[in-house]
């Protein structure tokens, strides 16, 4: 934190996206904006790929030795759905921020290039209150089914950005159960540590409270709210949701203080975005007894280092 800034308002919103539909995802995404804002809200965070959607449920066809063509077409339709980055899409998520004054972090399945690569990425996106895209991380590791649609992120993007309400960054899902992976963000100083996914499990509770434990930094969980009936019925493998609940997604947002507290128990089951006043002093008051880059550390028996070349 700088200056006598003490606390810090956040918004985290937990809703479901248009899915496949990138421009009605964006419409309600600023819509959600515009109303955290009216809230108050000085950071406003979205889940794991909101934009067009956290493909839960879905194969694209694949299985061990094979894919199917009507898998490769709802994978080709998921891309020509998903966010260039810089975009025109980037542009309005930034002026959105801007308008509402707050730094925005947001998922959106990032498709690499235009027409030359035709890679996606599990990106989370970082806009200012002066409406610019201040960077972007990539998901260094997607998690089982989710290598056959999403690439791998590297260093380079494992971005911490330095705000008025102190150091604010980002690892994405399963990425948080990379040890090394939270090093290199309290490495970095990270004191608002944002852990967008797609994971509404009760033990996901237990990471936000050790990360934040572990990192004496604030945590802020944040999941979309999905139902089956949210797919369009034109998919071409949608049969493959036919065993699936109807609730597919319960959320399971929240907000923990350096402590292991909550400062925002977790929602489930509903559409919402939770408000929270983060009290910044007690990152101070929590390091006391344990600062893991600090007096906690043993630097002279570990090293770490981060291989930050772009791959």
């Amino acid at each position: 934190m700088k200056g006598n800034i003490k606390s810090v308002k956040v918004a985290v919103v937990q809703a479901s996206p248009v899915i496949m539909d990138i421009n009605a995802t964006v419409e309600k995404t600023l819509n959600l904006i515009k109303e955290a804002g009216k809230k108050g809200a000085h950071i406003v965070v979205f889940p794991e790929s909101f934009i067009p959607a956290y493909p839960r449920g879905l194969t694209f066809g694949f299985v061990v030795g094979s894919r199917t063509m009507d898998g490769r077409k709802d994978w080709q339709r998921y891309y020509e759905n998903s966010v260039p980055v810089p975009s025109n899409i980037t542009d309005v998520l930034g002026k959105s921020a801007q308008e509402a004054g707050i730094y925005l972090s947001i998922g959106v399945t990032e498709r690499d290039g235009e027409g030359l690569n035709h890679t996606l990425y599990c990106t989370n996106l970082f806009f200012g209150p002066d409406g610019k895209l201040l960077g972007k991380h990539r998901k260094l590791k997607p998690t089982g089914t989710e290598r056959s649609i999403w690439g791998e992120g590297d260093a380079s993007t494992l971005t911490v950005l330095d705000t008025p309400y102190g150091k604010l960054g980002s690892l994405i899902c399963w990425e948080n159960y990379m040890p090394l992976a939270r090093v290199a963000m309290y490495s970095k100083g990270v004191t608002i540590y944002i852990a967008p996914t797609a994971d509404s499990r009760e033990e996901w509770q237990s990471t936000m409270k050790h990360i934040a434990l572990e990192g004496r930094c604030f945590v802020i969980g944040c999941n979309q709210y999905v139902e089956k009936s949210m797919y369009p019925t034109d998919l071409n493998c949608y049969n493959e949701l036919e065993d699936e609940p109807e609730i597919m997604c319960s959320g399971g947002s929240c907000i923990v203080n350096p402590f292991g507290k909550y400062v925002a128990e977790p929602v489930y089951n509903r559409e919402e975005i939770l408000i929270a006043d983060l009290e910044l002093d007690e990152i101070i008051q929590s390091r006391i007894d344990f600062d893991v880059m600090g007096h906690y550390s043993r630097p002279d028996v570990f090293e770490f280092s981060i291989n930050s070349s772009e791959i």
